[in-house]
């Protein structure tokens, strides 16, 4: 059954927070916010569904929703509740900061028919948080985890990928740790748009922002983890709203259209590398054309960009061609090999 997401933008109007790296109303793709305008806007996106073949949801994004305005936020919840009672949808999806759950949210939530919560934890390093001006600690993510997945909402941990001072290594830990705390998980590799603090510091030479290379190989060490752990990851890199291809909207860091297939390129790179090794093919295979058995529709991210990850096996391992087929008896992230 298809699944459509019904987006709602709610642009900083609840986080007094000044993250480093945050122009929210530009992330979001709005300068403006009229309240007033949700209830058309929800109208007009249920009109167009053929209720026969889909799953509805209606996400609120773009800010941290429970820290709104208290009536403002049981207003929204309760247009969308409005859907939900009526069989027009079939799940509320929100995203918020740790800071902003507690158990009286939650109890509204539920009450509104809230069933995923996106939280805001970026990294479980006090370090990074302190130097990225989250406002809240590791501790306070933890606790804010326990209290939703204890409620039985479904739950997402977002992370991002070179903050100020963080290092793969705490990256890996974060994706350890959001591994053992929620359902799913989203990657974004830090962009550093104009009239941020971020901005000034990488003008100030104070942060060094990532190269498109280090964002990919840092991504994929974050996703490796996820896959270990069986946990799906919905999005890696800003899905971007349309003012984000603005002249000079980004000042800087690893922002790429297709940075999330790159990243799924470079761990099927690591997955093709363990296999060669594991089963010892590296002899086999030199001087000979090689077929790549792969999962259905995973051609291109195994290919890689400009058949990106075929070059490397031919210079890697001395392979000459390499031809890659769909083998649909395959799960992702697996592959089979051997000498054409």
């Amino acid at each position: 059954m298809r699944h459509i997401n019904i987006p709602i933008f709610i642009p900083h109007l609840g986080c007094p927070n000044d993250c480093v790296f945050c122009n929210q109303r530009r992330i979001s793709g709005k300068q403006e916010f009229d309240i007033r305008s949700v209830e058309g806007e929800l109208e007009r996106a249920v009109s167009t569904i053929d209720y026969g073949s889909c799953e509805v949801e209606i996400a609120f994004f773009g800010g941290s929703f429970t820290g709104i305005d208290r009536g403002d936020m049981v207003y929204l919840l309760s247009l969308a509740k409005r859907y939900i009672d009526a069989g027009k949808a079939q799940a509320v999806r929100l995203s918020t900061r740790p800071d902003y759950i507690d158990g009286e949210i939650l109890d509204i939530l539920g009450k509104y028919g809230v069933t995923d919560i996106e939280l805001g934890i970026q990294s479980m390093s006090d370090r990074v948080l302190s130097a990225s001006r989250r406002g809240h600690t590791a501790e306070c993510s933890g606790r804010a985890c326990r209290m939703i997945t204890d409620r039985g909402f479904n739950l997402v941990g977002q992370m991002m990928i070179g903050l100020p001072e963080s290092t793969i290594d705490d990256e890996i830990r974060t994706a350890r740790e959001i591994s053992e705390m929620c359902g799913a998980a989203r990657i974004y590799p830090t962009v550093v748009f104009r009239d941020t603090d971020l901005c000034g510091m990488t003008e100030s030479g104070n942060y060094l922002p990532l190269t498109l290379e280090d964002a990919v190989r840092r991504s994929e060490a974050a996703l490796n983890v996820f896959i270990e752990h069986h946990i799906p990851v919905i999005r890696l890199g800003l899905c971007a709203a349309d003012n984000l291809f603005e002249p000079g909207a980004i000042a800087g860091g690893a922002y790429h259209s297709a940075v999330g297939e790159m990243v799924y390129a470079e761990h099927y790179y690591r997955v093709m590398r363990d296999y060669i090794e594991k089963n010892h093919l590296r002899d086999d295979i030199s001087g000979k054309n090689i077929v790549i058995e792969v999962p259905k529709g995973e051609v291109s991210k195994v290919s890689g960009q400009k058949r990106a990850n075929k070059l490397r096996l031919q210079n890697e391992y001395n392979v000459k061609n390499v031809r890659i087929i769909e083998n649909p008896e395959l799960f992702w992230y697996n592959i089979r090999m051997r000498a054409d």
